[in-house]
């Protein structure tokens, strides 16, 4: 069966190459006679996994030396518990609410202390990304908290918040290593590996170190401290080996491809065929706002459900999958991750061009 092209939010497409690499060391990984997942992850041969895809990671992430890489279990979600607990020594964070997802961590946050929603678009459903010039911050915060990539939403931020010297915590989950950025100019930047990286059950954690502390609340588990885990080099327990194998697989991959640049180029290639049809179509309409679309996550409708629920139906007959919109947004969401190929993009709009004939 030929593979179709995976619109997926996450768990979402990953390279053909890399796939390919994994279904040839799936037996016998590397002469050593057995599967990474059987091998234990005290061994040489996992060790060497896990370390070289770390400096796999600095390398194509120009991450600094002060700043620690963990690769752990719990996904995103578990860091909008682990992230206040870790770091509200004063009781106290900012939050920029653009989405479900920093709506999510804001609302577990405040299980640990006084959380402040300096900004907020839900009035709007969230189909944009709130200003962040002239934001007050409190000097005093902890951290400042953003989602810098809504999934759901398809919205992204234009650019980052002036937060001074109150440490900038960032989710970037459903972007990861799909363009460069500047780890500096973040406390904490985080995300699930699941949508753009590798397979789900992996959470990379980029921390700086003075934000690596004991002093954190006391009822923290020990697990989910971050000392703890760079202590332990994120082998405190037994790590998710496949998929930091896999996540490494996909750093090699990148890197050959030419790095971050280079797949910003192409993302933004990818993008701008699909939002160039939608802002001639006349049957399909984008709804995040222009100055805050997402290069990763495209969510769009007819504005007849009915038609909607045809389109996507359709799109199974022409190898378009998981098509279908969040609830929350409806319509159709076209997610264009790294490992999505250009000819997916063009087959989708391919597809809606003769839709919109059909249909208009």
């Amino acid at each position: 069966m030929a593979r179709v092209f995976n619109f997926s939010a996450g768990p979402a497409v990953l390279p053909e190459e890399v796939l390919r690499q994994a279904q040839a060391d799936m037996l016998d990984y590397q002469g050593c006679g057995m599967s990474v997942m059987e091998m234990s992850h005290r061994s040489a041969a996992f060790a060497n996994i896990i370390e070289t895809a770390e400096a796999d990671i600095r390398d194509l992430m120009s991450i600094p030396d002060d700043y620690h890489v963990l690769f752990l279990q719990g996904g995103a979600t578990q860091q909008f518990a682990a992230i206040p607990m870790n770091l509200m020594r004063n009781k106290k964070a900012d939050y920029i609410v653009s989405g479900s997802w920093s709506k999510k961590a804001a609302k577990e946050a405040k299980l640990y202390g006084d959380v402040n929603v300096v900004a907020s678009s839900e009035d709007e459903n969230f189909s944009y990304v709130p200003d962040v010039d002239g934001l007050a911050f409190d000097a005093d915060a902890d951290y400042v908290y953003i989602c810098q990539n809504e999934t759901i939403y398809g919205t992204r931020y234009p650019k980052l918040p002036a937060v001074g010297n109150v440490p900038l915590v960032s989710d970037v989950s459903s972007m990861f290593l799909s363009e460069p950025v500047n780890v500096s100019d973040y406390g904490i930047i985080y995300g699930g590996v699941q949508k753009n990286v590798g397979p789900a059950g992996v959470v990379i954690v980029i921390v700086r170190e003075d934000l690596v502390r004991e002093d954190v609340i006391p009822t923290t588990p020990t697990i989910m401290r971050y000392l703890t885990q760079v202590d332990a080099k994120s082998l405190s327990n037994t790590p998710p080996c496949w998929g930091i194998y896999i996540c490494g697989l996909v750093f090699k991959w990148l890197k050959g491809l030419g790095g971050l640049d280079a797949m910003k180029a192409m993302n933004e290639e990818k993008a701008a065929l699909l939002y160039d049809f939608l802002d001639s179509s006349r049957l399909f309409k984008g709804t995040a706002r222009k100055d805050c679309r997402s290069l990763m996550n495209v969510p769009f409708i007819t504005g007849d459900a009915d038609l909607d629920a045809k389109f996507i139906a359709e799109c199974k007959n022409h190898g378009i999958e998981n098509i279908k919109g969040h609830r929350s947004v409806g319509g159709m969401r076209a997610s264009i991750y790294n490992a999505m190929p250009k000819a997916g993009v063009q087959a989708l709009v391919d597809f809606m061009a003769q839709f919109e004939k059909e249909n208009a």
